[in-house]
């Protein structure tokens, strides 16, 4: 299993890559299969230094029990929240490792398991304590919110602001038509229950169906009153996304379409602020996954809504579970086959193959005397009845609405993205070597092709800038966007800066790397609640009519200017990763591809890229990089689906 102290390694093994002693990834001193997997690149510093130090402090001396422990603590660093030790083998052919019934069987004796240990098994896979408590805090304080009887509606005022709100329009294009229908029916499920799941891609109205939800439940009595009247305490209602800029996005999009209703229908609407999560929450300083809110400290909302809900990691879903009081509306919006968090979890994504709901079938009730019967369906969040024998128990189960119909972007980006999602790179290759001019694939990056649109777009925004033109010089900066998988390497995004930059002084803009020049566009790094501005917001540099310059950045009421000597957690950016772009839209989109063999290649990757264009794409790579990606979804191993399944306390 192991190689033998002082002897070289393996020949038949796996290549180990060639580091010195010096090598800050280096476990040194390691040995056995932890130092192989290390050299090997499998296994980090920190998961070989902290399955060692836990395996000294639990008395436990199997060296197979301490692999199994780097692996576990690999997997939450790598965005898992346990590991398939089954699996294990596939991160390293070539290795002898042990035999997986004994191994399985010492990992489970091994007194790291104990009641106080900090792993634990369960589902066949291994967990780190903490991921599996937090995962069954997720699961239980879900079924304790089913556990209520469901809200106070006034059935009658409901159907009239559906009717209202959600107009289905006669005669018109079919598509549109269902995807209201799939609105409305969201709108009621929301209404009518505590928790609700409301997923779609982008350009499915999620946000529209949220302001207008809101403006249902506004508009409903307040408990304890017959009418909306003045002295009534109106619904308090937070509104809060992962990021900041995610939160500005959310914020902007209620305000504009609240904007649009009629004036009886805002109901203050229109001036709602969202916040991050951890700013909601009430962050601790220099305790990062503490909050002032938690089980003992509620949040004082009615209704909170959190959008871009798969952007979020199990630890911060868990923090929110316990903190919302049961009687708080809670509904959670994303897109559940974009990237996850960057953290460990995929919770959305678990949420909507786990919950019972508006998505498909329920799940098949636990076999346990006191189960219940789950029956969701479309608008129907009535309680549903204990199975008989079982005490009187009143169900409001969660509902899970998936929007399909895209408002925003064409159809050939629609198909593309759906063949995507599906896993289909052969439609997918057909699409893109069809006659539609909005898709291209294009092999090599120095093609016309590519550099036409980018220059264009750096020309259009300069020219604007020039002129101190803010709202169009920020109107340009959104027509055309350069993503890149990886920040760094020949396909990464500094290279790809410094190509943009490049192309765009041959033909003509002055440019000074690192420096504030007319037209530079820029991405802010770091919160600035005193500014008002987020990481991930993007601004452009104008003239500002006095010899001087001003920094412009998108706000709720067009636009607005800084100095640049305020700025100081900014950088250039003519490319974006594709996790950056996450929550924006742009005209068209240049994405180039990871290669192959990148572990970057990956379905999510690829189809976030891709929905992030209104008109046009343009992917950068080889058919067989393509595929590469379609075919790779991301394996983020988690129980809280299987978890949610087994209603063993319903």
């Amino acid at each position: 299993m192991t190689t033998p102290s002082g002897a070289g390694p393996d020949p038949g093994a796996i290549e180990v890559l060639d580091r010195d002693a010096g090598d800050p990834d280096l476990a040194i001193g390691a040995t056995g299969l932890l130092g192989e997997l290390n050299r090997a690149g499998v296994l980090a510093v920190a998961d070989v230094h902290v399955a060692e130090r836990l395996g000294v402090l639990g008395a436990e001396p199997d060296e197979s029990v301490r692999l199994a422990t780097a692996l576990a603590v690999r997997a939450a660093r790598s965005g898992s929240v346990c590991v398939d030790l089954t699996q294990a083998p596939q991160l390293a052919p070539d290795v002898a490792w042990p035999e997986m019934g004994p191994w399985v069987e010492r990992v489970r004796a091994s007194v790291l398991l104990d009641d106080t240990g900090p792993l634990r098994w369960e589902y066949d896979r291994l967990y780190l304590t903490r991921y599996r408590q937090e995962e069954e805090q997720v699961r239980a304080d879900l079924v304790a919110r089913t556990r209520q009887a469901p809200p106070d509606v006034d059935s009658d005022r409901l159907a009239a602001g559906l009717e209202r709100l959600f107009v289905l329009a006669e005669g018109g294009n079919a598509g549109v038509a269902a995807g209201v229908a799939d609105q409305r029916a969201a709108a009621r499920a929301v209404v009518t229950g505590w928790t609700t799941v409301l997923g779609g891609g982008p350009g499915t109205g999620k946000t529209t169906t949220v302001a207008r939800v809101l403006s249902l439940l506004l508009d409903q009595p307040v408990p304890g009153h017959r009418d909306r009247s003045s002295t009534a305490t109106p619904l308090r209602v937070a509104l809060a996304a992962p990021t900041g800029k995610a939160a500005a996005r959310l914020q902007e999009a209620v305000n504009a379409e609240a904007g649009r209703f009629d004036p009886a229908d805002r109901h203050g609407l229109d001036r709602l602020e969202a916040v991050t999560l951890h700013r909601l929450l009430g962050s601790v300083p220099g305790r990062s996954q503490r909050f002032r809110h938690d089980r003992q400290h509620r949040l004082p909302y009615d209704v909170v809504v959190v959008d871009e809900t798969s952007m979020v990691s199990l630890t911060l879903m868990a923090r929110l579970l316990a903190a919302v009081r049961p009687d708080c509306r809670l509904v959670l919006l994303g897109d559940p086959d974009q990237l996850s968090s960057v953290d460990a979890g995929a919770v959305l994504a678990d949420l909507v193959d786990g919950l019972p709901g508006l998505a498909g079938e329920p799940p098949t009730p636990s076999a346990a005397p006191d189960a219940a019967s789950f029956a969701s369906t479309a608008g129907d969040n009535r309680p549903v009845p204990t199975v008989s024998g079982s005490p009187p128990t009143v169900i409001t189960p969660p509902s899970v609405v998936l929007l399909r119909h895209p408002f925003r972007f064409g159809s050939a980006i629609a198909a593309l993205a759906e063949a995507v999602r599906d896993g289909e790179a052969d439609r997918a290759l057909d699409l893109l070597s069809g006659d539609d001019g909005h898709l291209r694939l294009v092999v090599d990056g120095r093609d016309p092709s590519v550099r036409r649109p980018v220059v264009e777009a750096a020309l259009a925004v300069v020219a604007a800038a020039r002129r101190g033109d803010a709202e169009r010089a920020l109107d340009h900066l959104l027509q055309h966007r350069l993503l890149c998988a990886h920040r760094t390497g020949p396909r990464g995004v500094s290279d790809w800066e410094a190509r943009v930059e490049r192309w765009a002084a041959e033909s003509g803009v002055t440019v000074q790397p690192g420096r504030w020049y007319l037209g530079r566009p820029v991405l802010v790094t770091m919160n600035d609640y005193a500014l008002g501005l987020y990481n991930g917001d993007s601004g452009v540099t104008i003239a500002d009519g006095d010899g001087g310059l001003r920094v412009a950045f998108p706000s709720v009421t067009g636009w607005r200017t800084f100095a640049p000597r305020r700025l100081a957690a900014v950088q250039t950016t003519h490319a974006l990763t594709v996790h950056r772009s996450q929550g924006s839209q742009f005209g068209h989109v240049t994405f180039v591809l990871p290669e192959a063999d990148s572990p970057l290649a990956t379905r999510e990757l690829l189809y976030t890229a891709l929905t992030r264009a209104r008109n046009g794409v343009t992917l950068v790579g080889t058919p067989e990089e393509l595929r590469s990606a379609v075919e790779r979804p991301v394996t983020r191993a988690s129980g809280l689906r299987q978890r949610l399944r087994d209603r063993r306390d319903l």
